[in-house]
This record gives C-alpha cells, sequence and structure tokens, in this order.
C-alpha cells in the first residue's frame, strides 16, 4: 500500500495524476526539474537558489502569472515564512517567499502534497508578486472560521491513523513513504465543528521517498 501511495506522489509531482489545483504549480514543478543542477555543495547553494529563481520568473511573465493588485490593507497575520491577507468573506491570500525550502522546486511538491492529503483547504496557485525585490507565490486558500481552540492530541492520533508518527513537538514522519510533515500547532491546525482543518503545513521529502 505504501509504494502504491508513493507511486501516486510521484505521479502527481510530475503531473501524471491529477490533483485539486495541481495544474498550474505541475506545470511550473515540472519546468524547474527540468535540467536542475544538484545542490550538494553548500557553497552553490545560494547560487543555485538564484538560478533557480531566474528561471522560476521567466516561466511566470511566460504565463502572465505577475499579480499586482493585492490588497495590502487586507492584512491578517504573519509568519517566518508568509503573509496572510483577507481576499474576500470566503478565501484568504497567503504571499510566501519559500524561505522554509532548499529550493523553489521543493515548495511547489509541498504544495501538491498538501493538496493531496488536504483537499478541503487545498491551495491554489493564482500567481506571483515582487516586494523589496523578494519573489513571493500567492496562494489563495479557504477562510476557515474556527469554533473552538484545536486540541494537539487529536492532531497527533489523526496524523497517526494515516501513518505520520509524532517524531518532536508539532512535527511528524511517515516513515513508510519518507516525508516529514511539520510546525503543525494549533494555529496551523484550526477547529470547526469538531472537524480539524490544516492551513498551514510544511512537507519535506527524505532519500527515503525518491526510492521505490
Amino acid at each position: 500500500m505504501s509504494n502504491q501511495l508513493k507511486n501516486e506522489l510521484h505521479n502527481i509531482i510530475s503531473g501524471k495524476s491529477q490533483v485539486r489545483f495541481g495544474t498550474t504549480i505541475q506545470a511550473i514543478t515540472s519546468y524547474l526539474r527540468k535540467g536542475a543542477q544538484s545542490g550538494s555543495k553548500a557553497e552553490n547553494a545560494k547560487q543555485i537558489r538564484d538560478q533557480e529563481t531566474k528561471k522560476l520568473e521567466d516561466f511566470i511573465s511566460q504565463k502572465s502569472l505577475w499579480i499586482d493588485s493585492i490588497d495590502f490593507s487586507q492584512y491578517v497575520s504573519e509568519g517566518a515564512e508568509q503573509r496572510v491577507f483577507l481576499k474576500d468573506s470566503n478565501h484568504v491570500l497567503k504571499l510566501n517567499d519559500a524561505i522554509y525550502y532548499t529550493s523553489w522546486a521543493d515548495y511547489f511538491c509541498n504544495l501538491l502534497f498538501h493538496n493531496f492529503f488536504f483537499t478541503d483547504t487545498a491551495y491554489d496557485l493564482i500567481g506571483f508578486t515582487r516586494e523589496n525585490d523578494i519573489l513571493y507565490a500567492v496562494v489563495q486558500q479557504s477562510y476557515v472560521e474556527m469554533t473552538h481552540s484545536t486540541d494537539l492530541n487529536e492532531v497527533k492520533y489523526f496524523l497517526a491513523s494515516n501513518g505520520f508518527n509524532n517524531s518532536k513537538n508539532n512535527d511528524y514522519f511517515n516513515p513508510e513513504l519518507g516525508i516529514i510533515l511539520e510546525d503543525l500547532h494549533d494555529e496551523n491546525v484550526l477547529t470547526r465543528n469538531n472537524i480539524l482543518y490544516f492551513i498551514d503545513t510544511v512537507f519535506f521529502t527524505t532519500e527515503e521517498f525518491w526510492t521505490i
């Protein structure tokens, strides 16, 4: 079963299988991974990231994905990796500079994983913007209004039943898939009418994920 699921996730990354709001994300991921350089040497990490960003910006321009109409007055909150703005009564916009990830490609894989595992809060990548010379992905997500505080033990139980074991604090690991899922504190998992909604996730892959 684990190999079947792993194969499905590989197919989603490559664009062979569909996932909610996946079309644009899959196209960008495929574009960035084509001819990508290895980032194994730490001294070349910034150079490789800069080259990838330039390649991504070329794609954004080719596909007319630049956004210049964000209403920054609708600011809601922010964390280390993103800022959140209210779009309307049903949606929020999140600006993310992929700072948690070694590459933009890894960030887009995170979006695809989230949309596969948590379809009710799937990210819709609607474009990109630049501010202070920093590139941000702009994703739209359904607005979730919490009805009561999240019990992190319920989060732990739910994830354990889906193969993700609590590794430390609010971080989890699925040993069969080789996927890490981090930062699931009570502001990133909301509860509405006794249902958990995962609104912010940070997925990472390990070497085991790429081995089938």
